[in-house]
């Protein structure tokens, strides 16, 4: 390897090192606003993992809600529950 192609090895690495800690910074902040946003719910008296599960189910694909639902009901019966 010569000489230019270590400087072009090594500016693409710094480049993305510097990519990856300015995303790690701006994850930091996301997840700050995100848990100043679950106080402010737990304040009007939300439950806050209960709107975290609606979140994630807000996330699926429409079928697979209703396939976990399903399957949470059968285990329920099952169960006596």
């Amino acid at each position: 390897m010569n000489p230019s192609t270590k400087n072009i090895a090594a500016d693409q690495l710094r480049s993305l090192v510097e990519k990856l800690e300015k995303l790690e910074q701006e994850k930091s902040q996301v997840a700050e606003f995100i848990r100043d946003t679950m106080a402010e719910a737990k304040s009007f008296g939300f439950d806050t993992k209960t709107l975290r599960k609606v979140i994630q189910i807000r996330k699926m694909d429409k079928a697979d809600v209703e396939e976990q639902e399903e399957l949470l009901i059968l285990y329920r019966h099952a169960l006596g529950i």
